[in-house]
């Protein structure tokens, strides 16, 4: 019985020892096969480049910097000094493959680039982007094009350089808007004025490069096949006819619903996905580069939502985070410095760096003709020379034809790297976007002059927002001898574009975007101004960009428009229970970028307006109760003067409640607050809607039971942001949750405080004249009874 149990024992081990043999030659036929192959280069070539573009995105280099040099570790440069590594891992064998899939890579990126522009852009870039678009191109071109002939006369050139160094000159003068835009949204500076007039330049050298380039390819063998170029002609027209007029009347057919039902399904995306295949074969078969009928159907597919976002939004994923980085990786890693030679080097190097010269020199005459800032023209010219997809496409293409050998071709794609590395940080560190808020006036309510225009800019993101604001409105009174000028700003998150938006809405109506409540909150506004027709004045904005840089636009809003405080809506929802709906990083962000950089006071709106069911101040019958929290300081004085405005309102009542510590009656501080408010409380005296208080605390503990009590009393509570160290905030620093609030204003708008009313937390611009210069509290009001701490002071000594 043992000897039997023993036998089965080995049979069965000596079937598994098969089975795993079998297994294992199963293996490794399976990772040797092409499949299993290119998933293993996507891979590693995927994590090379995430691990280089994290260290090398904080010194300012584009993402394309790292997908190129991850190629080049595994090329011949480096480690494919190694043929036994090289033939491991990048075998000549699987190289078709993995360029195919990455040529897919290239082609969908292009047709999302193009999706996601606006081609009236391109057809009305503006005067300085025209003159400085066609100026950049047509100079360098003609100025780097003569450099290389007169080098070709001048100096002996060995090699295939001889006939390609014109190629290469000529190529100093592309300008590509996908480098442009992706270059920008790096540096966070799309939204600035530099990078709007880059973008704009950029896409109408764009629209010449592609027209030269076609007219180039279909001429190039005009003196081999006279009848060819013909052919091609009318190909090319035949091709953008049926794009125009054939394929653009279709999709707008298929999205016509779409637009009623605001849903993309996936056949359409399939579809669109098909068509862009066929417009790459037919390009090919007429004799372009692949990517022109897919780059010509995306510029005529509609942009933004729900189409064109829903587009991008499908593709994005794996074409900017798979396929794409391959295409970069895989130039990368046909690049082999080894086959340069130092002649070739030198001249390559001098007709690169003289055509970033020239070129700047063609950017920066126009700019400074169109008044542009010489810092900011210096710093345009540097952005317009950062180069990118459309230079390595076309060094690609020269490659194929043989137009560039291995040796040219490495110094091309070389110059990319090395013109990217220096441009990007003297950009960086040239241009901080925040210096153009600096002014050397600080536009507050405080320091106002009495009757003067209240210039508010409202920023609104949904239509949620708008009944709080609407009442905020109301209660500063609008008044023919103290008129209020709204500058309503939608802010809307950018979808399926790739230039940020800022528009003036017209009386016809808002931009396409999408958002559906952006027409009643225009509507909205537009209300508020015939019910205030002598009094108020509304403009209405739009603005649709990346909430990383939505600051840029309404900070410089605020300053062109002069704006007095910026009215910012808090980034978390109430639910009707009264606990947090939603919570929004992107817009705390942003607001924290608002208050650093705005050259105005900013409010941050907390909206609980849904637990008191919107309250109307419309409706005279009902008295709207506002309580000011007066700690000291300019923030508080601020809040102050806001509450002085909104106590003229008939159906306003404004309560000050001044927290005083105990034991610091005699400090200058107490003595400066008591002043100011003294000089409020004159203002008003007969008006019994102006009531003031005074709480003497010890703590913060004492402190968090007295507003415990109050906060049910009020609709809308102003306090400002910041307040000197004090025994009355000890111990609530430490459970600051929201910092851009102050200590008082992230206690009000806790969750875990019960408090049903809206809050305004306030504060003045931090810019100032001078370090040394004071703050000065000046109190406005209707008797003209204006004394500024300074004058006070120098009548009491």
């Amino acid at each position: 019985m043992a000897e039997k149990e023993t036998h089965d024992l080995f049979c069965h081990t000596t079937n598994s020892m098969k089975d795993f043999a079998i297994w294992r030659q199963y293996t490794v036929n399976v990772v040797g096969g092409s499949s299993a192959l290119l998933m293993f280069q996507m891979t590693v070539i995927s994590l090379t480049s995430n691990l280089l573009e994290n260290f090398l995105m904080p010194l300012g280099q584009p993402t394309c910097v790292s997908q190129i040099l991850a190629g080049m570790i595994f090329g011949p440069t480096f480690l494919g000094q190694s043929k036994k590594l090289l033939d491991s891992m990048f075998p000549i064998r699987s190289l078709a493959t993995l360029w195919t899939v990455a040529s897919f890579g290239n082609l969908f990126y292009i047709f999302i680039i193009a999706v996601k522009a606006d081609p009236a852009m391109m057809l009305k870039p503006g005067r300085a982007a025209m003159y400085i678009g066609s100026s950049m191109f047509f100079i360098s071109l003609v100025l780097s094009v003569a450099l290389s002939l007169l080098l070709k006369t001048v100096v002996t050139i060995e090699g295939n350089l001889n006939k390609s160094i014109v190629f290469i000159a000529a190529s100093q003068s592309f300008t590509g808007f996908p480098v442009v835009s992706a270059f920008l949204y790096d540096l966070k500076i799309q939204n600035t004025e530099v990078g709007r007039l880059a973008l704009t330049s950029a896409v109408f050298a764009d629209l010449i490069d592609i027209i030269v380039a076609a007219i180039s390819l279909t001429l190039g063998d005009f003196v081999s096949h006279p009848l060819l170029p013909v052919r091609a002609v009318l190909s090319n027209i035949a091709l953008v006819i049926v794009v125009l007029f054939i394929i653009k009347p279709t999709v707008m057919w298929m999205v016509g619903p779409i637009k009623e039902m605001k849903l993309v399904g996936e056949k359409c995306i399939f579809i669109t996905t098909a068509v862009t295949l066929l417009l790459a074969f037919v390009s090919e078969i007429v004799g372009q580069h692949y990517v022109l009928g897919p780059l010509i159907f995306g510029l005529v597919l509609p942009n933004g939502p729900p189409f064109g976002a829903a587009l991008v939004s499908k593709l994005s994923t794996l074409v900017c985070g798979l396929l794409y980085p391959a295409y970069l990786a895989v130039t990368g890693l046909q690049t082999n410095i080894f086959e340069v030679d130092f002649q070739s080097a030198i001249i390559v190097g001098i007709i690169v760096v003289f055509g970033i010269i020239v070129k700047m020199g063609a950017v920066m005459l126009p700019a400074l003709h169109s008044q542009v800032p010489v810092r900011d023209a210096l710093v345009l010219g540097m952005i317009l020379n950062i180069k990118g997809i459309v230079e390595i496409n076309v060094y690609n293409f020269w490659k194929d034809n043989k137009t560039l050998q291995d040796g040219d071709y490495a110094l091309c794609i070389v110059s990319v790297i090395l013109t990217n590395v220096v441009v990007a940080p003297l950009v960086k560190l040239l241009y901080n976007p925040s210096m153009q808020y600096n002014t050397l006036t600080r536009s507050t309510i405080q320091h106002s002059k009495p009757g003067s225009e209240l210039r508010m800019l409202v920023c609104i993101h949904n239509r949620e927002n708008v009944p709080t604001v609407i009442n905020l409105l109301e209660i500063s009174h609008a008044t023919e001898q103290s008129p209020i000028a709204v500058i309503g700003l939608m802010l809307v998150k950018i979808e399926g574009r790739a230039a940020p938006i800022l528009i003036a809405n017209s009386q016809k109506g808002v931009p396409e975007t999408e958002s559906s409540s952006n027409i009643s909150i225009f509507n909205a506004l537009r209300s508020y101004e015939q019910n205030h027709r002598n009094s108020s004045t509304v403009q209405s904005f739009t603005s649709i960009t990346h909430f990383e840089t939505m600051h840029d636009d309404i900070c410089s809003l605020a300053m062109n428009k002069r704006a007095t405080i910026v009215i910012m809506p808090f980034h978390k929802k109430w639910a009707i229970d009264g606990s947090i709906e939603s919570a929004n990083s992107s817009i705390q962000k942003m607001n924290r970028n608002v208050l650093k950089n705005a050259p105005c006071s900013v409010g941050i709106l907390i909206d609980r307006g849904i637990l008191k069911g919107s309250l109307s101040v419309l409706n005279s019958r009902l008295l709207f109760n506002v309580a000011v929290l007066f700690f000291g300081g300019p923030d508080d004085a601020e809040s102050l003067a806001y509450a002085a405005r909104m106590v003229r309102h008939e159906c306003v009542k404004i309560t000050v409640v001044n927290f005083l510590l105990f034991g610091n009656a005699n400090s200058k501080e107490r003595k400066r607050d008591s002043d100011l408010i003294n000089e409020y409380r004159q203002s008003n005296i007969g008006n019994h809607k102006f009531m003031y208080f005074e709480e003497v605390v010890r703590d913060g503990v004492e402190l968090g039971g007295c507003l415990t009590k109050m906060v049910g009393c009020f609709d809308l509570i102003l306090v400002g942001k910041y307040h000197q160290k004090s025994p009355l905030f000890t111990g609530l620093e430490e459970w600051n949750e929201c910092p851009e609030l102050g200590v008082i204003g992230d206690m009000l708008a806790s969750p875990d405080f019960e408090c049903a009313a809206s809050v305004l937390v306030i504060q003045q611009p931090r810019k100032r004249v001078s370090e040394t210069e004071p703050l000065i509290h000046d109190a406005p009001d209707d008797n003209s009874v204006c004394i500024s701490m300074e004058r006070r002071n120098q009548r009491m000594s």
